[in-house]
């Protein structure tokens, strides 16, 4: 028989609270914690930021590569946030923390010094067309980053283990936490971008971010031999920095926010280089500068085609241009040809990269003074000005990766609005012997508010990857005969030849049915991608 034995005049107890986590064997400081989280943040998108710029000298920055990139660093955060709480759970100390993170730190400082031989790698690959190793050096490097940042993902998982006391309290430490760590991705990747890689390099950043991991595990772990660590990696820090991207004759390289600039010299004549290197922007030869021989300031390019594309419209007057715009100047070159033939000629050049005029100027002679040199976006530059143009050279398109925003319908209206009523526009296409799909896309997307199209194939060297089409446009319908004989009648002998010769590889477009490129889907990339491995498909 069960008998009650409470007595009546205790009250009852009270119910019992929540149950409290079991407490972390190690209590962490508040504040180092909260330090080392932001850290990582910081770290960690700041690596992504540098992956990016590591890989821009050899594989450029298309859509292809960002893919790449993002992809793989979110995988290596995946795997790191369910590692890093496993691992708390399981060793629970601080020690363990400030471990990771130095290792972590270890990682980003070598990843410039072992990437290399792997990046190097990629220039032989792509000079034989070998698209195996072209592809595995890209893979290999991103996978260098795989270390570190699957370290940092460890991070705030772990960290909130070691916070949590009390389990009613687990939301609030976790999403105070998270904050912290996504501020410090916004403090990392502005830094990064803004302050760190233009002001001191790529492999100087990585090294940094690398050194201020180190720095705050050393004071965690507060023992003496972390601290060698740090001073090895200050010393990597202080090196001279080494050549991102040997090239013969090179006189010059940095790295701007947006892009990576080269300067070779190549048999006297200066060379201008972006990103991978695929294509020359500009030439100059410094043997050019006061020689009276006209031949002398052509580039045997298709620059010198551009000089005649206004007569392309039947209305323009011979022998003159009053005012021309160039969208995509680099350092010069069509404004430096444009400005000898057509002396005084009042040029807006625009160029969305500084440091690219910067160069204009230093290397390639840049200082003609009826050249507005505009450092802006060209389509931005379209829409906050109301000045109309002879001639609108669109030389913007950077093979392999082209801004979209300056191949749409949307686009080519804004030019024609800036056009005289006998002006020509003037687009630099690329493409290969066996694929111009991209030039008869941008034809196409042109023929919408121009009447008259004319293709103009450049004649290039054997071998080339590249080949270049210049597209004219105007709406003033005329035909080749015409223009043989307009070419014919200029009273500059180099241009009536340049002219003649253009209109010889000149066709006139029709418009087909087919892609035409607008702002809300204009899949650039994809016509690009799919042209360039269909020409390396052809070389193996």
């Amino acid at each position: 028989m069960q008998t009650n034995l409470q007595d009546p005049t205790i009250p009852p107890a009270e119910p019992s609270a929540a149950p409290a986590a079991a407490p972390s064997p190690f209590r962490e400081r508040p504040v180092m914690l909260r330090t080392i989280v932001v850290i990582a943040g910081a770290a960690s998108l700041g690596a992504e930021m540098c992956a990016s710029r590591l890989l821009e000298p050899y594989f450029g920055t298309s859509l292809f590569v960002w893919a790449n990139i993002i992809g793989l660093i979110l995988l290596y955060l995946t795997v790191g946030y369910y590692a890093g709480g496993r691992i708390a759970d399981r060793f629970p100390r601080a020690h363990n923390l400030y471990f990771i993170t130095g290792v972590a730190g270890t990682a980003l400082i070598l990843i410039p010094f072992v990437a290399r031989p792997i990046l190097l790698l990629s220039l032989n690959a792509f000079a034989t067309y070998s698209v195996g190793a072209f592809a595995g050096s890209l893979l290999g490097t991103i996978i260098l980053f795989s270390v570190p940042v699957t370290l940092l993902g460890c991070v705030s998982p772990f960290a909130i283990r070691l916070a949590l006391r009390q389990i009613e309290r687990a939301g609030n430490v976790a999403g105070g936490l998270y904050a912290l760590s996504t501020i410090g991705s916004i403090v990392g990747t502005f830094l990064s971008v803004l302050v760190l890689i233009p002001t001191i390099g790529t492999a100087r950043t990585l090294i940094s971010l690398g050194l201020v991991l180190l720095i705050v595990s050393a004071i965690g772990f507060g023992k003496r031999w972390p601290w060698m660590v740090v001073i090895a990696g200050l010393v990597l820090l202080l090196l001279p920095p080494a050549v991102i991207k040997p090239e013969p004759g090179m006189m010059t390289e940095l790295e701007s926010p947006y892009n990576f600039i080269q300067v070779i010299q190549d048999h006297g004549v200066r060379l201008l280089l972006l990103n991978e290197g695929i294509a020359i922007h500009s030439v100059y030869n410094p043997a050019s500068e006061g020689n009276p021989n006209p031949l002398a300031h052509l580039t045997r390019a298709y620059w010198d085609y551009v000089l005649v594309a206004p007569y392309f419209n039947p209305l323009h007057p011979l022998n003159q241009v009053r005012k021309a715009a160039i969208i995509g100047m680099g350092a010069g070159t069509m404004a430096k040809e444009l400005s000898y033939f057509y002396p005084g000629v009042p040029i807006d050049g625009v160029e969305i990269d500084p440091s690219i005029i910067a160069i204009g100027r230093k290397y390639f002679d840049l200082h003609e003074p009826n050249v507005h040199a505009i450092a802006q976006d060209g389509r931005y530059f379209l829409r906050t000005t109301h000045a109309k143009y002879d001639l609108i050279s669109v030389d913007a398109y950077h093979t392999p990766y082209i801004p979209f925003q300056l191949t749409t319908v949307e686009f080519f209206r804004e030019v024609e609005q800036h056009l005289t009523p006998d002006g020509s526009v003037v687009i630099n296409v690329g493409r290969t012997a066996r694929d111009q799909k991209l030039v008869d896309d941008i034809a196409r997307t042109m023929s919408r508010d121009f009447t008259s199209i004319y293709l103009i194939d450049v004649p290039s060297p054997p071998g080339a990857l590249i080949l270049n089409t210049l597209i004219v446009g105007n709406n003033n319908p005329t035909s080749l005969s015409v223009l043989t004989q307009r070419m014919k009648g200029l009273d500059n002998p180099v241009l009536a030849s340049l002219g003649t010769s253009a209109v010889a590889s000149t066709v006139v477009y029709h418009p087909t049915s087919g892609l035409v490129f607008t702002d809300d889907h204009a899949p650039v990339e994809q016509v690009v991608d799919n042209m360039i491995i269909d020409y390396l498909r052809t070389r193996n």
